[in-house]
């Protein structure tokens, strides 16, 4: 999709957002791989955060859900938070937040919908450690597509708050690289890359990263990851490439946290 097509996708999904949320609504951002540049239309998620003025009630949670159930997926999975400007003036992670949607999520948002029982579209004590990553990343490499600058709204999050969000998402990659390879793996070197360099990037940054850097041994099955990533086929990655490298990546970590991630 050309960048024009992207506008007003962007703009489409904005107002009706505005609309349901009202004068509530303060600003919308994006961040993830679309504004890092990396963004593949096969594979990518669409990754927001809203910025709303108070918290969301239970009737507008359930408005903004209809319409993401409808929209996530079509043509791009949604990924969505929305948060209060307390919530990020008084930061503390893992972060509160008002409403979130991924597609992880449909399945219980549909029920819901259907049955007027509420559990994950609810308004008490949710929390997210991502939101700490996802926040990082637009403080560095961000897109404000409406509403106030990026700097005035969102708070710097503490580098430790950072890390405890990315390692989190790190051991699960150390469990799932053989049945999610192209984002264990790309995710696993970004996170290498972050503890041994500092640099924050994208999945298909850190792709590059290994190809270019990493011994030699490991680049064939980096290279694999990276051309599937990019949507071209390639041979079939075996679990003897993918737990070595892992294992490579978990060694190299390890060194430099100062022991196992717990």
């Amino acid at each position: 999709m050309n960048n024009k097509n992207m506008e007003k996708y962007f703009n489409n999904l904005t107002d009706i957002i505005k609309v349901i949320t009202k004068e509530n609504f303060l600003g919308i951002y994006i961040h993830g791989s679309w504004a890092m540049g990396g963004f593949n239309p096969d594979r990518s998620d669409v990754d927001l955060l809203v910025v709303v003025r108070n918290s969301l009630d239970i009737a507008t949670q359930c408005e903004l859900a209809k319409f993401l159930v409808a929209n996530s997926n079509d043509p791009y999975p949604i990924e969505i938070s929305f948060l209060t400007q307390k919530q990020l003036e008084n930061w503390t992670h893992p972060s509160p937040y008002e409403f979130h949607y991924s597609e992880a999520w449909r399945q219980s948002f549909e029920g819901e919908l259907l049955t007027g029982h509420y559990g994950a579209i609810n308004n008490n004590h949710k929390v997210d450690p991502d939101l700490a990553a996802h926040i990082t990343i637009l403080n560095h490499r961000g897109v404000c597509w409406e509403g106030p600058q990026i700097h005035d709204v969102f708070p710097v999050i503490p580098r430790t708050h950072y890390l405890s969000s990315i390692l989190a998402d790190y051991k699960d990659c150390l469990q799932n690289v053989e049945g999610d390879p192209v984002y264990c793996v790309l995710n696993l070197i970004r996170v290498y890359w972050y503890v041994k360099e500092g640099v924050i990037s994208s999945k298909l940054e850190a792709g590059e990263y290994g190809l270019n850097s990493f011994p030699q041994e490991y680049k064939e099955t980096i290279r694999k990851v990276v051309e599937s990533y990019k949507g071209i086929r390639v041979r079939e990655l075996q679990k003897e490439e993918l737990t070595s490298l892992r294992d490579y990546i978990q060694d190299e970590v390890e060194k430099r946290v100062g022991g196992p991630v717990v």
